[in-house]
């Protein structure tokens, strides 16, 4: 059986991941628990996926020697639980809408870079949910299962309670709160992802860890999924290639331009800035399907241009590097060729991330030095030789993709 120091957990929508890495940081070892779509508000149903995920690594791996472990899970995604740690409702989850009027009084009260603001606030989510009788606390989807894996259920990490209004400059839990009704006692004390909780409790002994491993602050699921690529300089980028299209940028310093959809996480005593098109993936779909996408890919010359200016949407809207709500998809004139088709498409996308690291970098970031990819889109070489073009960096592979490898790096940190 292999073996490894160090164990990342990964809470996604689609399911649970667990890596086990060794001293040098490479993956020996990994489990994974797919989660039914019906159960992704369900707390419970994420500690099953939890227990079949370690059930699964326990079959090809060692984990007596285990002395670290760290967890992530989705950014906003919040739970209301009682003084024992039991869930009072079903999780509210990232994407989930909060009520408007909720939304209003943040935006009138909050500053203007605060991560809190939007439609699906979970600040706004937590209002809603204090209502709750018998309740103790509000976390995220991270802090509670890592509360499980500690047997306790009083911290958060200062990546998942960004977007919940902590301020990560500061490193508090801010005074506008009070006017706005934020019950205090409900929230969790806030730690910097890496810094040791303590050691693990009985139900992590119970998935196979020895009592003597510790429990390390985790983070959002992003920001795992940035640390497994191996970038860790001012300068580095990482695109997601996905549904949309999302970058984020290692920087010395915050930036903050709601206005962009434009946040940063305090992250290993740096800063990772960033912001998400809705360009990416989806807005390729709406023309070729995959088999298309890859068959008319290879017949792409990508060191041409291919002389259109696209600006591909899925829908009406866009939130970053040009923020207008009212954005419509510009993919006219469309050639007859479905080859320059597609090559107009994919450099437009790729137009779009270049406008994106330089809108970064106007605001006061660094500029992309060394860019890596992750997500359906990165395996394209295609859009690769393009992207590179336009970007005017070297694309340096990714030494991982899974995000539990990411959140295991800042199990192996604190060691």
């Amino acid at each position: 059986m292999s073996a490894g120091i160090a164990i990342g957990l990964d809470i996604g929508t689609s399911g649970v991941r667990v890596a086990l890495v060794d001293a040098g940081g490479e993956r020996v070892g990994f489990g994974v628990a797919p989660m039914a779509a019906e159960r992704l508000r369900d707390a419970e149903g994420w500690w099953a996926a939890v227990e079949q995920a370690f059930a699964a690594l326990s079959r090809t791996a060692d984990l007596s020697g285990v002395r670290a472990i760290a967890c992530d899970g989705t950014s906003g995604t919040v739970l209301a639980i009682d003084a024992a740690g039991r869930p009072l409702a079903p999780a509210r989850m990232y994407n989930d809408r909060a009520e408007p009027d909720l939304v209003r009084r943040i935006a009138a009260i909050a500053p203007p870079e605060s991560a809190a603001h939007g439609a699906t606030s979970p600040l706004a989510r937590l209002l809603a949910l204090q209502r709750l009788p018998g309740i103790a606390r509000v976390l995220h989807q991270a802090d509670w299962i890592a509360g499980r894996l500690a047997g306790r259920f009083d911290f958060s990490d200062t990546n998942n309670a960004l977007k919940t209004g902590f301020d990560a400059v500061a490193g508090v839990w801010p005074d506008w709160f009070e006017p706005l009704g934020v019950r205090r006692a409900l929230l969790p004390q806030v730690r910097e992802p890496g810094e040791p909780i303590g050691p693990v409790g009985v139900e992590a002994c119970a998935l196979g860890l020895p009592p003597t491993a510790l429990l390390v602050a985790g983070t959002t699921d992003g920001c795992a999924a940035f640390l497994a690529t191996g970038a860790a300089e001012p300068g580095d980028g990482v695109t997601s290639l996905g549904s949309t299209l999302t970058l984020k940028l290692l920087s010395d310093k915050p930036i903050f331009a709601p206005a962009y959809g434009i946040y940063s996480h305090r992250l290993c005593g740096a800063w990772l800035a960033g912001g998400a098109s809705n360009s990416g993936g989806a807005a390729l779909s709406c023309h070729f399907d995959a088999a298309a996408l890859a068959a008319l890919s290879a017949r792409i010359d990508p060191s041409r241009p291919s002389g259109l200016d696209y600006y591909p949407l899925p829908a009406i809207g866009e939130r970053f590097p040009i923020a207008d709500a009212t954005a419509a998809s510009r993919v006219t004139p469309r050639p007859a060729d479905d080859v320059a088709f597609l090559h107009g498409l994919l450099e437009g996308i790729a137009a779009i991330e270049a406008l994106g690291y330089r809108r970064l970098a106007e605001l006061g970031a660094p500029r992309l030095a060394r860019l890596r990819s992750v997500g359906g889109g990165a395996g394209n070489a295609v859009w690769s030789t393009i992207r590179a073009r336009l970007l005017g960096v070297t694309l340096w592979p990714a030494r991982a993709t899974d995000a539990a490898v990411g959140t295991a790096g800042l199990a192996l940190a604190a060691l």
